[in-house]
């Protein structure tokens, strides 16, 4: 009975995993074809979406390729273009050599018929000689003495015209020479400038301050002006105080002081003097130290130490506003540019016209002229020759000897005369104006003169029936040569002779 109980249920067991195994195997075959199903879904969508990409991106190369090929025509045609305008300009450069060729072969004829002319002229002049002595019965002498007059008389206007003709020549080659130095110059180097002040404003921490510099009775601003040599201005102004000096290195050397007095806040005689001491030892050091970096941005080694030292003072050194030290450097860089494009030295010409106003640097310890102190000063550690005669020559002294030392004039001129560069006293300019005035107006057939812009021009108006053409350019000539004579001026003065001849009649 056990025996069947048993039997009975490992044959129910054996029936119910069958059953379990059959419903297991079943499920599983179907998920597994949901899913077969699934993927090749995905897989179809992804196809789709692939084909969708590659058509996107066939589309923007198309695009691209458009979009290239439109500026490839478009460069294409600049470049014709820029062709046909090279052939076109090729062409009338061309002309433009022939017909200025023409011109050179018409200027080539017209001398040989002057020189033709002028042997004529000469003949002409022998024969009538001759004919004075046949029937005058004059002595070579007196003949000769006669013919030059009447020849002179009749060919004025002939001798008028030449002289026109070969000044108006030399004028405009002078003139594209001259521009040309001058660009390659002012290309080379634009200098900066600034006009110094005759004063120093020191800003306070508080009004209270004032107080402590003026001092009890006064006796710090006393020995404040006294050691350092410049004059405190202190008014109602709030939080300021002003130092005063037409010496520029005093003038700075005083504004240090007065600030390290205030941010010390001692200010007493004995403390004043300490802090003088100090400051003028770094002054010392610092205008050495100038003098040797303006050496070294120039490349002009070697130098005295005197000289040096005396390089770094021209920055505290200022003549009608101009600053010393600015000028000097300008005055180097342009001579030495002009020096190059003449063919001379130009490291020579720099050194010349750093040099050429060094005596200024002594002139308010010692005095006298600064021509004579540089040239001294330099002739002492053997300078260079023409350093010394750009020194002199410069001034007018000495006729310079050298291209170097004829850069270094005209670059002083042009430092000194550019419009703003110097302030000089309304008297004295008043004064030359009007010198120039007189001597024009002195001059016979002149009616009118004036002197126009800053003094830089004289017009002058003449009479139209007394003075002709021609002679106007002698007129020019005469006050243009009386006013260098007689006058002290800066720069060049444009002398404008104007001759008008007006006919007026009146319709009744």
């Amino acid at each position: 009975m056990l025996l069947s109980l048993v039997m009975t249920g490992l044959l129910f067991g054996v029936i119910g995993a069958g059953i379990t195994y059959a419903w297991v195997r079943s499920s599983g075959s179907k998920k597994f074809a949901y899913m077969e199903l699934e993927a090749k879904a995905k897989a179809k969508a992804i196809e789709h979406e692939s084909e969708r990409m590659l058509q996107d991106a066939k589309m923007k190369i198309k695009e691209e390729e458009l979009s290239l090929e439109k500026a490839f025509q478009e460069r294409l045609h600049e470049v014709e273009k820029r062709n046909r305008n090279l052939i076109m300009e090729s062409k009338e450069l061309q002309k433009e050599q022939e017909a200025l060729q023409k011109l050179q072969y018409r200027s080539i004829e017209k001398s040989r018929v002057l020189e033709r002319l002028e042997e004529k002229k000469n003949a002409s002049v022998e024969t009538l000689i001759k004919k004075i002595e046949s029937v005058a019965s004059l002595t070579e002498e007196e003949a000769r003495a006669e013919i030059l007059e009447q020849v002179e008389s009749k060919c004025h206007a002939d001798i008028a015209a030449t002289v026109r003709k070969y000044e108006q020549r030399a004028k405009e080659e002078g003139e594209r020479k001259a521009n040309y130095i001058l660009a390659q110059a002012t290309t080379r180097y634009a200098g900066e400038f600034a006009g110094e002040r005759l004063i120093n404003l020191i800003i306070l921490p508080s009004d209270e301050h004032k107080g402590r510099i003026i001092g009890k009775e006064g006796r710090n601003i006393k020995a404040l002006e006294v050691l350092l040599g410049v004059d405190i201005i202190i008014d109602e102004t709030p939080g300021v105080i002003v130092v005063s000096s037409f010496n520029l290195y005093r003038r700075a050397i005083a504004t240090r002081v007065i600030e390290l007095l205030v941010e010390d806040g001692r200010i007493h005689p004995g403390r004043i003097e300490e802090v003088y001491a100090k400051v003028e030892a770094e002054f010392e050091q610092k205008i050495y130290e100038e003098g040797e970096n303006i050496l070294i941005d120039l490349g002009l080694f070697p130098m005295h130490e005197e000289i040096v030292r005396l390089l770094g003072r021209l920055k505290y050194r200022a003549s009608y506003g101009q600053n010393a030290l600015a000028h000097t450097l300008e005055v180097a860089r342009l001579a030495s540019v002009m020096a190059a494009e003449m063919g001379g030295d130009e490291k020579l010409a720099m050194r010349a016209g750093l040099l050429h106003d060094i005596g200024k640097a002594l002139t308010q310890d010692f005095g006298g002229s600064h021509v004579e102190l540089g040239a001294e000063l330099c002739r002492k550690h053997n300078e260079h020759p023409t350093v010394i005669n750009a020194i002199y020559a410069h001034h007018g002294h000495e006729e310079p000897d050298s291209i170097e030392s004829a850069a270094v004039c005209t670059a002083d001129v042009l430092s000194a005369a550019r419009p703003g560069a110097r302030r000089e006293v309304l008297e004295s300019f008043t004064k030359r104006v009007k010198e120039f005035e007189t001597i024009a107006l002195g001059k016979e057939g002149v009616e009118q003169a004036y002197a126009i812009h800053a003094g830089r021009e004289l017009r002058v108006i003449v009479s139209a029936g007394q003075i002709g053409d021609n002679e106007v350019v002698l007129l020019s000539k005469e006050i243009a040569k009386e006013i260098e004579n007689r006058v002290q001026y800066p720069g060049e003065i444009k002398v404008n002779v104007i001759r008008e001849f007006r006919s007026i009649n009146y319709a009744r």
